[in-house]
Protein backbone atom coordinates (compact mmCIF):
# COMPACT_ATOMS: atom_id res chain seq x y z
CA UNK A 1 0.00 0.00 0.00
CA UNK A 2 1.22 3.50 -0.73
CA UNK A 3 1.78 5.92 2.09
CA UNK A 4 -0.91 8.33 3.24
CA UNK A 5 1.30 11.18 2.06
CA UNK A 6 0.90 9.97 -1.51
CA UNK A 7 -2.82 10.78 -1.39
CA UNK A 8 -2.33 13.91 0.78
CA UNK A 9 -3.51 12.02 2.80
CA UNK A 10 -5.87 9.07 2.56
CA UNK A 11 -7.16 9.67 6.06
CA UNK A 12 -8.01 13.27 5.25
CA UNK A 13 -10.17 11.94 2.42
CA UNK A 14 -11.75 9.42 4.79
CA UNK A 15 -12.53 12.16 7.25
CA UNK A 16 -14.06 14.33 4.56
CA UNK A 17 -16.11 11.46 3.21
CA UNK A 18 -17.45 10.30 6.55
CA UNK A 19 -18.34 13.86 7.52
CA UNK A 20 -20.18 14.59 4.29
CA UNK A 21 -23.03 12.11 4.57
CA UNK A 22 -26.41 13.86 4.45
CA UNK A 23 -29.25 13.80 6.94
CA UNK A 24 -31.97 15.71 8.75
CA UNK A 25 -31.26 18.62 11.09
CA UNK A 26 -30.15 17.70 14.58
CA UNK A 27 -32.41 18.19 17.55
CA UNK A 28 -31.20 19.45 20.91
CA UNK A 29 -31.14 16.11 22.68
CA UNK A 30 -27.71 14.97 23.84
CA UNK A 31 -28.38 11.38 24.86
CA UNK A 32 -27.98 8.59 22.34
CA UNK A 33 -30.97 7.40 20.35
CA UNK A 34 -32.64 4.18 21.44
CA UNK A 35 -32.29 0.98 19.48
CA UNK A 36 -35.78 1.17 18.09
CA UNK A 37 -35.52 4.60 16.46
CA UNK A 38 -34.77 5.41 12.84
CA UNK A 39 -31.05 5.81 13.50
CA UNK A 40 -30.59 2.25 14.70
CA UNK A 41 -32.85 0.87 11.98
CA UNK A 42 -30.63 2.34 9.25
CA UNK A 43 -27.23 1.71 10.83
CA UNK A 44 -27.25 -0.10 14.15
CA UNK A 45 -24.34 -0.09 16.57
CA UNK A 46 -22.99 -3.42 15.35
CA UNK A 47 -23.10 -2.40 11.69
CA UNK A 48 -21.38 0.88 12.41
CA UNK A 49 -18.61 -0.94 14.27
CA UNK A 50 -18.16 -3.39 11.38
CA UNK A 51 -17.88 -0.46 8.98
CA UNK A 52 -15.22 1.09 11.20
CA UNK A 53 -13.33 -2.21 11.46
CA UNK A 54 -13.30 -2.49 7.68
CA UNK A 55 -11.68 0.94 7.37
CA UNK A 56 -9.22 0.24 10.21
CA UNK A 57 -8.01 -2.97 8.58
CA UNK A 58 -6.64 -0.78 5.79
CA UNK A 59 -5.24 1.87 8.12
CA UNK A 60 -3.36 -0.39 10.54
CA UNK A 61 -1.20 -1.96 7.85
CA UNK A 62 -0.16 1.38 6.40
CA UNK A 63 3.42 2.48 7.19
CA UNK A 64 2.15 5.86 8.40
CA UNK A 65 0.08 4.26 11.16
CA UNK A 66 2.25 5.34 14.11
CA UNK A 67 3.22 2.88 16.82
CA UNK A 68 5.20 5.00 19.25
CA UNK A 69 4.72 3.81 22.83
CA UNK A 70 5.29 7.21 24.48
CA UNK A 71 3.03 9.23 22.19
CA UNK A 72 0.32 6.58 22.23
CA UNK A 73 0.37 6.51 26.03
CA UNK A 74 0.12 10.31 26.13
CA UNK A 75 -2.77 10.32 23.66
CA UNK A 76 -4.65 7.66 25.63
CA UNK A 77 -3.97 9.56 28.85
CA UNK A 78 -6.03 12.43 27.41
CA UNK A 79 -8.59 10.31 25.55
CA UNK A 80 -9.59 7.90 28.34
CA UNK A 81 -10.71 10.62 30.82
CA UNK A 82 -12.79 12.16 28.03
CA UNK A 83 -14.53 8.83 27.35
CA UNK A 84 -15.15 8.36 31.08
CA UNK A 85 -16.61 11.88 31.32
CA UNK A 86 -18.88 11.28 28.31
CA UNK A 87 -20.18 8.12 29.93
CA UNK A 88 -20.74 9.94 33.24
CA UNK A 89 -22.72 12.64 31.43
CA UNK A 90 -24.94 10.00 29.83
CA UNK A 91 -23.63 10.40 26.29
CA UNK A 92 -22.51 6.77 26.01
CA UNK A 93 -25.09 4.05 26.46
CA UNK A 94 -24.39 0.51 27.59
CA UNK A 95 -24.49 -0.95 24.09
CA UNK A 96 -22.19 1.60 22.48
CA UNK A 97 -19.85 1.33 25.46
CA UNK A 98 -19.59 -2.42 24.88
CA UNK A 99 -19.65 -2.55 21.07
CA UNK A 100 -17.64 0.50 19.98
CA UNK A 101 -13.83 0.44 20.00
CA UNK A 102 -13.20 3.80 21.76
CA UNK A 103 -9.74 3.66 20.23
CA UNK A 104 -7.52 6.66 19.43
CA UNK A 105 -4.62 6.21 17.03
CA UNK A 106 -1.80 8.29 15.56
CA UNK A 107 -1.02 9.11 11.94
CA UNK A 108 2.40 10.19 10.69
CA UNK A 109 1.43 13.33 8.82
CA UNK A 110 2.53 16.92 9.35
CA UNK A 111 -0.84 18.43 8.45
CA UNK A 112 -3.11 19.65 11.25
CA UNK A 113 -5.96 17.16 11.33
CA UNK A 114 -8.04 14.79 13.44
CA UNK A 115 -11.11 12.79 12.51
CA UNK A 116 -13.69 10.34 13.80
CA UNK A 117 -14.46 7.10 12.01
CA UNK A 118 -17.48 4.80 12.39
CA UNK A 119 -17.43 2.49 15.38
CA UNK A 120 -15.50 4.61 17.88
CA UNK A 121 -12.11 5.16 16.20
CA UNK A 122 -10.42 8.58 16.27
CA UNK A 123 -7.29 9.43 14.31
CA UNK A 124 -4.89 12.22 15.25
CA UNK A 125 -2.18 13.54 12.96
CA UNK A 126 1.19 14.21 14.57
CA UNK A 127 0.99 17.64 12.94
CA UNK A 128 -1.94 18.50 15.20
CA UNK A 129 -0.07 17.53 18.36
CA UNK A 130 3.04 19.49 17.42
CA UNK A 131 1.10 22.74 16.88
CA UNK A 132 -0.69 22.68 20.26
CA UNK A 133 0.85 24.32 23.32
CA UNK A 134 -1.12 22.51 26.03
CA UNK A 135 -2.80 19.20 26.68
CA UNK A 136 -6.05 21.15 27.10
CA UNK A 137 -5.92 22.31 23.47
CA UNK A 138 -5.33 18.77 22.24
CA UNK A 139 -8.06 17.50 24.57
CA UNK A 140 -10.52 20.01 23.11
CA UNK A 141 -10.07 18.54 19.62
CA UNK A 142 -10.39 14.98 20.91
CA UNK A 143 -13.50 15.92 22.90
CA UNK A 144 -15.05 17.38 19.75
CA UNK A 145 -14.30 14.22 17.74
CA UNK A 146 -15.51 12.03 20.59
CA UNK A 147 -18.80 13.90 20.50
CA UNK A 148 -19.22 13.05 16.82
CA UNK A 149 -19.06 9.42 17.95
CA UNK A 150 -21.24 9.62 21.05
CA UNK A 151 -23.95 11.50 19.16
CA UNK A 152 -23.66 8.94 16.34
CA UNK A 153 -23.62 11.61 13.68
CA UNK A 154 -22.87 9.19 10.86
CA UNK A 155 -25.89 7.04 11.71
CA UNK A 156 -28.09 10.10 12.22
CA UNK A 157 -27.25 11.41 8.77
CA UNK A 158 -28.08 8.06 7.26
CA UNK A 159 -31.44 8.12 9.08
CA UNK A 160 -32.23 11.45 7.40
CA UNK A 161 -31.77 10.21 3.85
CA UNK A 162 -30.79 6.56 3.57
CA UNK A 163 -30.52 6.40 -0.20
CA UNK A 164 -28.15 9.31 -0.66
CA UNK A 165 -26.16 8.30 2.40
CA UNK A 166 -25.59 4.78 1.18
CA UNK A 167 -24.33 6.21 -2.12
CA UNK A 168 -21.82 8.25 -0.14
CA UNK A 169 -20.78 5.26 1.96
CA UNK A 170 -20.32 3.17 -1.17
CA UNK A 171 -18.14 5.91 -2.63
CA UNK A 172 -16.13 6.07 0.58
CA UNK A 173 -15.44 2.34 0.63
CA UNK A 174 -14.59 2.25 -3.07
CA UNK A 175 -12.18 5.10 -2.46
CA UNK A 176 -10.55 3.23 0.40
CA UNK A 177 -10.12 0.09 -1.69
CA UNK A 178 -8.73 2.03 -4.66
CA UNK A 179 -6.30 3.97 -2.48
CA UNK A 180 -5.12 0.77 -0.82
CA UNK A 181 -4.02 -0.42 -4.26
CA UNK A 182 -2.20 2.83 -4.98
CA UNK A 183 -4.81 4.17 -7.43
CA UNK A 184 -5.15 7.64 -5.94
CA UNK A 185 -7.13 9.06 -8.88
CA UNK A 186 -9.76 6.34 -8.53
CA UNK A 187 -9.82 6.88 -4.78
CA UNK A 188 -10.51 10.58 -5.15
CA UNK A 189 -13.14 9.95 -7.82
CA UNK A 190 -14.93 7.35 -5.72
CA UNK A 191 -15.05 9.47 -2.60
CA UNK A 192 -15.94 12.75 -4.29
CA UNK A 193 -18.48 11.06 -6.54
CA UNK A 194 -20.18 9.47 -3.56
CA UNK A 195 -20.46 12.82 -1.85
CA UNK A 196 -21.80 14.71 -4.84
CA UNK A 197 -25.30 13.24 -4.58
CA UNK A 198 -26.35 15.43 -1.66
CA UNK A 199 -23.87 18.28 -1.27
CA UNK A 200 -26.30 20.97 -0.16
CA UNK A 201 -27.95 18.79 2.46
CA UNK A 202 -24.52 17.76 3.69
CA UNK A 203 -23.37 21.34 4.13
CA UNK A 204 -26.50 22.36 6.03
CA UNK A 205 -26.27 19.33 8.25
CA UNK A 206 -22.56 19.80 8.89
CA UNK A 207 -23.11 23.20 10.46
CA UNK A 208 -25.65 21.78 12.91
CA UNK A 209 -23.44 18.80 13.58
CA UNK A 210 -20.39 20.94 14.31
CA UNK A 211 -22.30 23.19 16.68
CA UNK A 212 -23.59 20.18 18.59
CA UNK A 213 -20.12 18.61 18.74
CA UNK A 214 -18.74 21.92 20.07
CA UNK A 215 -21.37 22.13 22.78
CA UNK A 216 -21.24 18.50 23.84
CA UNK A 217 -17.46 18.41 23.51
CA UNK A 218 -17.00 21.46 25.74
CA UNK A 219 -19.05 19.86 28.51
CA UNK A 220 -17.08 16.63 28.20
CA UNK A 221 -13.79 18.57 28.22
CA UNK A 222 -14.61 20.36 31.47
CA UNK A 223 -16.14 17.28 33.12
CA UNK A 224 -12.91 15.36 32.39
CA UNK A 225 -10.90 17.97 34.31
CA UNK A 226 -9.35 19.87 31.40
CA UNK A 227 -9.36 23.66 31.12
CA UNK A 228 -12.24 24.93 28.99
CA UNK A 229 -9.93 27.67 27.75
CA UNK A 230 -8.20 24.97 25.70
CA UNK A 231 -11.09 24.92 23.21
CA UNK A 232 -11.14 28.70 22.82
CA UNK A 233 -7.36 29.02 22.44
CA UNK A 234 -7.33 26.12 19.97
CA UNK A 235 -10.03 27.77 17.85
CA UNK A 236 -8.18 31.09 17.90
CA UNK A 237 -4.79 29.55 17.09
CA UNK A 238 -6.13 27.51 14.18
CA UNK A 239 -8.15 30.38 12.73
CA UNK A 240 -5.17 32.73 12.80
CA UNK A 241 -2.77 30.17 11.36
CA UNK A 242 -5.23 29.14 8.67
CA UNK A 243 -5.73 32.69 7.43
CA UNK A 244 -2.00 33.39 7.47
CA UNK A 245 -1.04 30.18 5.67
CA UNK A 246 -3.85 28.60 3.65
CA UNK A 247 -1.60 26.07 1.89
CA UNK A 248 -3.47 22.86 2.67
CA UNK A 249 -1.74 22.29 6.00
CA UNK A 250 -5.02 22.65 7.90
CA UNK A 251 -7.42 20.06 6.46
CA UNK A 252 -9.17 19.98 9.84
CA UNK A 253 -10.58 23.42 9.09
CA UNK A 254 -11.86 22.26 5.71
CA UNK A 255 -13.97 19.46 7.17
CA UNK A 256 -14.65 21.41 10.42
CA UNK A 257 -15.00 25.02 9.22
CA UNK A 258 -14.58 27.62 11.96
CA UNK A 259 -17.06 30.48 12.04
CA UNK A 260 -17.25 33.58 14.19
CA UNK A 261 -20.43 32.09 15.65
CA UNK A 262 -18.66 28.92 16.78
CA UNK A 263 -15.77 30.85 18.31
CA UNK A 264 -18.19 33.24 20.03
CA UNK A 265 -20.21 30.34 21.44
CA UNK A 266 -17.03 28.78 22.86
CA UNK A 267 -16.07 32.07 24.54
CA UNK A 268 -19.55 32.37 26.02
CA UNK A 269 -19.39 28.85 27.45
CA UNK A 270 -15.94 29.56 28.86
CA UNK A 271 -17.20 32.71 30.63
CA UNK A 272 -19.71 30.57 32.53
CA UNK A 273 -17.02 28.18 33.84
CA UNK A 274 -14.64 28.76 36.79
CA UNK A 275 -11.15 29.76 35.68
CA UNK A 276 -8.84 26.78 35.28
CA UNK A 277 -5.13 27.19 34.54
CA UNK A 278 -3.59 24.84 31.94
CA UNK A 279 -1.50 22.08 33.50
CA UNK A 280 1.24 19.77 32.30
CA UNK A 281 2.80 22.34 29.98
CA UNK A 282 6.32 20.91 30.31
CA UNK A 283 5.33 17.34 29.45
CA UNK A 284 3.16 18.56 26.59
CA UNK A 285 6.02 20.62 25.17
CA UNK A 286 8.09 17.42 25.05
CA UNK A 287 5.30 15.39 23.42
CA UNK A 288 4.74 18.13 20.84
CA UNK A 289 8.48 18.14 20.12
CA UNK A 290 8.50 14.36 19.73
CA UNK A 291 5.60 14.63 17.27
CA UNK A 292 7.49 17.31 15.35
CA UNK A 293 10.44 14.94 14.80
CA UNK A 294 8.42 11.81 14.02
CA UNK A 295 5.84 13.44 11.71
CA UNK A 296 8.39 13.97 8.92
CA UNK A 297 10.98 11.18 8.60
CA UNK A 298 13.04 12.83 5.87
CA UNK A 299 16.73 13.35 6.59
CA UNK A 300 16.40 16.96 5.43
CA UNK A 301 13.72 17.64 8.03
CA UNK A 302 15.79 16.04 10.81
CA UNK A 303 18.82 18.14 9.86
CA UNK A 304 16.74 21.27 10.32
CA UNK A 305 15.42 20.07 13.68
CA UNK A 306 18.89 19.06 14.86
CA UNK A 307 19.61 22.79 15.05
CA UNK A 308 16.14 23.70 16.24
CA UNK A 309 17.42 24.69 19.67
CA UNK A 310 19.70 27.39 18.23
CA UNK A 311 16.78 29.80 17.98
CA UNK A 312 15.63 28.84 21.45
CA UNK A 313 18.99 29.84 22.90
CA UNK A 314 18.60 33.32 21.42
CA UNK A 315 15.07 33.76 22.77
CA UNK A 316 14.90 32.65 26.40
CA UNK A 317 11.55 34.31 27.07
CA UNK A 318 9.59 31.05 26.86
CA UNK A 319 11.07 28.23 28.89
CA UNK A 320 8.61 25.66 27.53
CA UNK A 321 9.58 26.46 23.94
CA UNK A 322 13.24 26.09 24.90
CA UNK A 323 12.53 22.74 26.53
CA UNK A 324 10.67 21.43 23.48
CA UNK A 325 13.24 22.76 21.02
CA UNK A 326 16.10 21.05 22.84
CA UNK A 327 14.20 17.77 23.06
CA UNK A 328 13.43 17.93 19.32
CA UNK A 329 17.09 18.70 18.55
CA UNK A 330 18.26 15.73 20.63
CA UNK A 331 15.78 13.26 19.13
CA UNK A 332 16.55 14.45 15.57
CA UNK A 333 20.26 14.01 16.27
CA UNK A 334 19.60 10.46 17.49
CA UNK A 335 17.78 9.72 14.24
CA UNK A 336 20.78 11.10 12.33
CA UNK A 337 23.15 9.10 14.58
CA UNK A 338 24.95 12.27 15.64
CA UNK A 339 25.23 11.03 19.20
CA UNK A 340 27.49 13.74 20.62
CA UNK A 341 25.09 16.39 19.40
CA UNK A 342 22.17 14.42 20.82
CA UNK A 343 23.87 14.18 24.22
CA UNK A 344 24.57 17.91 24.31
CA UNK A 345 20.99 18.82 23.42
CA UNK A 346 19.59 16.36 25.96
CA UNK A 347 21.70 17.91 28.73
CA UNK A 348 20.44 21.34 27.68
CA UNK A 349 16.85 20.06 27.86
CA UNK A 350 17.43 18.75 31.37
CA UNK A 351 18.79 22.16 32.35
CA UNK A 352 15.79 23.90 30.78
CA UNK A 353 13.44 21.82 32.90
CA UNK A 354 15.27 22.87 36.05
CA UNK A 355 15.05 26.54 35.07
CA UNK A 356 11.30 26.32 34.41
CA UNK A 357 10.76 24.87 37.89
CA UNK A 358 7.19 23.57 37.42
CA UNK A 359 5.22 21.91 40.21
CA UNK A 360 6.73 18.66 41.57
CA UNK A 361 4.17 16.49 39.77
CA UNK A 362 4.65 18.27 36.44
CA UNK A 363 8.44 18.22 36.85
CA UNK A 364 8.33 14.46 37.49
CA UNK A 365 6.24 13.82 34.36
CA UNK A 366 8.61 15.85 32.18
CA UNK A 367 11.71 14.31 33.77
CA UNK A 368 10.29 10.85 33.02
CA UNK A 369 10.01 11.75 29.34
CA UNK A 370 13.62 12.97 29.30
CA UNK A 371 14.69 9.74 31.00
CA UNK A 372 13.14 7.73 28.20
CA UNK A 373 14.99 9.87 25.67
CA UNK A 374 18.26 9.11 27.45
CA UNK A 375 17.49 5.38 27.26
CA UNK A 376 16.59 5.80 23.59
CA UNK A 377 19.96 7.45 22.99
CA UNK A 378 21.76 4.60 24.76
CA UNK A 379 19.91 2.04 22.63
CA UNK A 380 20.83 3.85 19.41
CA UNK A 381 24.48 3.99 20.47
CA UNK A 382 24.56 0.28 21.22
CA UNK A 383 25.14 0.89 24.93
CA UNK A 384 22.23 -0.96 26.53
CA UNK A 385 23.87 -0.95 29.96
CA UNK A 386 23.73 2.87 29.98
CA UNK A 387 20.05 2.71 29.08
CA UNK A 388 19.30 0.30 31.91
CA UNK A 389 21.08 2.61 34.34
CA UNK A 390 19.01 5.55 33.07
CA UNK A 391 15.75 3.62 33.52
CA UNK A 392 16.69 2.83 37.11
CA UNK A 393 15.47 6.36 37.88
CA UNK A 394 11.97 5.02 37.10
CA UNK A 395 12.37 1.86 39.14
CA UNK A 396 9.07 0.21 39.90
CA UNK A 397 7.25 1.66 36.88
CA UNK A 398 5.23 -0.96 34.99
CA UNK A 399 4.03 0.73 31.82
CA UNK A 400 3.95 -0.14 28.15
CA UNK A 401 6.65 2.44 27.30
CA UNK A 402 8.89 0.91 30.00
CA UNK A 403 8.30 -2.58 28.61
CA UNK A 404 9.01 -1.55 25.03
CA UNK A 405 12.11 0.43 25.97
CA UNK A 406 13.57 -2.49 27.94
CA UNK A 407 12.85 -4.76 25.00
CA UNK A 408 14.67 -2.36 22.70
CA UNK A 409 17.68 -2.36 25.02
CA UNK A 410 17.64 -6.16 25.13
CA UNK A 411 17.64 -6.34 21.32
CA UNK A 412 20.62 -3.96 21.32
CA UNK A 413 22.56 -6.22 23.71
CA UNK A 414 24.66 -7.75 20.95
CA UNK A 415 25.03 -11.29 19.60
CA UNK A 416 24.32 -14.57 21.34
CA UNK A 417 25.16 -16.11 23.73
CA UNK A 418 26.09 -12.97 25.72
CA UNK A 419 22.70 -11.37 25.02
CA UNK A 420 20.80 -14.53 26.00
CA UNK A 421 19.78 -13.62 29.57
CA UNK A 422 18.51 -10.15 28.61
CA UNK A 423 16.62 -11.54 25.61
CA UNK A 424 15.00 -14.33 27.60
CA UNK A 425 13.91 -11.87 30.28
CA UNK A 426 12.44 -9.60 27.60
CA UNK A 427 10.68 -12.56 25.95
CA UNK A 428 9.07 -13.56 29.25
CA UNK A 429 7.88 -9.99 29.86
CA UNK A 430 6.47 -9.66 26.35
CA UNK A 431 4.79 -13.06 26.49
CA UNK A 432 3.01 -12.02 29.68
CA UNK A 433 2.01 -8.71 28.10
CA UNK A 434 0.54 -10.17 24.89
CA UNK A 435 -1.41 -12.76 26.88
CA UNK A 436 -3.18 -9.79 28.50
CA UNK A 437 -3.14 -7.51 25.43
CA UNK A 438 -3.36 -9.84 22.41
CA UNK A 439 -4.08 -6.96 20.00
CA UNK A 440 -0.78 -5.16 20.65
CA UNK A 441 0.80 -5.53 17.21
CA UNK A 442 4.02 -3.75 18.19
CA UNK A 443 4.58 -6.09 21.14
CA UNK A 444 4.09 -9.14 18.92
CA UNK A 445 6.52 -7.68 16.37
CA UNK A 446 9.21 -7.19 19.02
CA UNK A 447 8.56 -10.68 20.38
CA UNK A 448 9.13 -12.12 16.90
CA UNK A 449 12.52 -10.38 16.72
CA UNK A 450 13.50 -11.77 20.10
CA UNK A 451 12.49 -15.35 19.25
CA UNK A 452 14.55 -15.09 16.05
CA UNK A 453 17.62 -14.03 18.02
CA UNK A 454 17.04 -16.83 20.53
CA UNK A 455 16.92 -19.42 17.75
CA UNK A 456 13.22 -20.27 18.10
CA UNK A 457 11.97 -20.14 14.48
CA UNK A 458 8.47 -21.55 15.05
CA UNK A 459 7.79 -19.16 17.90
CA UNK A 460 9.09 -16.32 15.73
CA UNK A 461 6.74 -17.29 12.88
CA UNK A 462 3.78 -17.48 15.23
CA UNK A 463 4.60 -14.05 16.67
CA UNK A 464 4.86 -12.67 13.13
CA UNK A 465 1.43 -14.11 12.39
CA UNK A 466 -0.01 -12.55 15.54
CA UNK A 467 1.47 -9.20 14.46
CA UNK A 468 -0.59 -9.42 11.27
CA UNK A 469 -3.68 -10.61 13.14
CA UNK A 470 -3.47 -7.77 15.67
CA UNK A 471 -3.34 -5.30 12.77
CA UNK A 472 -6.44 -6.85 11.22
CA UNK A 473 -4.51 -8.47 8.36
CA UNK A 474 -6.02 -11.95 8.62
CA UNK A 475 -4.73 -12.99 5.20
CA UNK A 476 -1.16 -12.23 6.23
CA UNK A 477 -1.60 -13.97 9.58
CA UNK A 478 -2.96 -17.13 7.97
CA UNK A 479 -0.13 -17.17 5.43
CA UNK A 480 2.49 -16.97 8.21
CA UNK A 481 0.82 -19.73 10.25
CA UNK A 482 0.69 -22.01 7.22
CA UNK A 483 4.38 -21.31 6.68
CA UNK A 484 4.96 -22.29 10.31
CA UNK A 485 3.12 -25.58 9.81
CA UNK A 486 5.36 -26.38 6.85
CA UNK A 487 8.43 -25.66 8.96
CA UNK A 488 7.10 -27.88 11.76
CA UNK A 489 7.43 -30.97 9.57
CA UNK A 490 11.18 -31.04 10.19
CA UNK A 491 12.56 -33.67 12.60
CA UNK A 492 13.83 -31.11 15.15
CA UNK A 493 10.74 -28.89 15.19
CA UNK A 494 8.98 -28.01 18.44
CA UNK A 495 5.81 -30.10 18.16
CA UNK A 496 4.14 -28.35 21.08
CA UNK A 497 4.51 -25.02 19.28
CA UNK A 498 3.37 -26.70 16.05
CA UNK A 499 0.12 -27.78 17.71
CA UNK A 500 -0.41 -24.22 18.98
CA UNK A 501 0.11 -22.90 15.45
CA UNK A 502 -2.34 -25.45 14.04
CA UNK A 503 -5.04 -24.50 16.54
CA UNK A 504 -4.51 -20.78 15.96
CA UNK A 505 -4.67 -21.28 12.20
CA UNK A 506 -8.04 -22.98 12.48
CA UNK A 507 -9.34 -20.13 14.63
CA UNK A 508 -8.25 -17.43 12.19
CA UNK A 509 -9.60 -19.26 9.14
CA UNK A 510 -12.94 -19.57 10.92
CA UNK A 511 -12.82 -15.86 11.82
CA UNK A 512 -12.07 -14.90 8.23
CA UNK A 513 -14.97 -17.02 6.97
CA UNK A 514 -17.26 -15.22 9.42
CA UNK A 515 -16.22 -11.82 8.08
CA UNK A 516 -16.69 -12.94 4.48
CA UNK A 517 -20.09 -14.45 5.32
CA UNK A 518 -21.14 -11.07 6.71
CA UNK A 519 -19.92 -9.31 3.57
CA UNK A 520 -21.51 -11.80 1.17
CA UNK A 521 -24.67 -12.94 2.90
CA UNK A 522 -26.23 -16.19 1.67
CA UNK A 523 -23.15 -17.42 -0.20
CA UNK A 524 -20.95 -20.41 0.59
CA UNK A 525 -17.47 -19.26 1.64
CA UNK A 526 -14.68 -21.83 1.11
CA UNK A 527 -11.94 -21.76 3.80
CA UNK A 528 -9.24 -20.67 1.33
CA UNK A 529 -11.01 -17.53 0.09
CA UNK A 530 -9.10 -14.41 1.18
CA UNK A 531 -10.49 -11.11 2.36
CA UNK A 532 -10.39 -8.41 -0.33
CA UNK A 533 -7.56 -5.90 0.01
Amino acid sequence: MKKFAASRPLLTLLAAATLALPGAPLNAQVNLPALGDSVSQDLDVGSERRLGDQVMRQIRIDPDYVQDALLQEYLEGIWNPLVAAARKLGHIGDETQARFAWEPFLVRDKSVNAFALPGGFVGTHLGLIQMTVSRDELASVLAHELSHITQRHIARRIAGDSRNSMVAIAGLLLGILAASRGNIEAANAGIVGGQAAATQLSLNFSRDMEREADRVGFNVLVEAGFAGSGMVSMFERMEQAYHLMDNGSYPYLRSHPLTSERIGDARTRLALEPFSRPRGLAEHALMAARSRVLMDPRVEAWRVLENYDAGARKDASNGYEQLGARYAASLAAIKLRDFERAEASLRSAELSLQLIAPSPAEAAAAARTLTYLRAELAEARGRPADGIVALDALKGEKSRPMLMQRVGLALASGPMPAAGPALREAADALQTHVSLEPNDALAWHELALIWEKLGQPLRAVRAQAETHAAAGDLNGAIDRLRSGLRQSRGPDADQVEASVIDARLRTLVYQRQGILAEMYKGRYIPPDVELPD
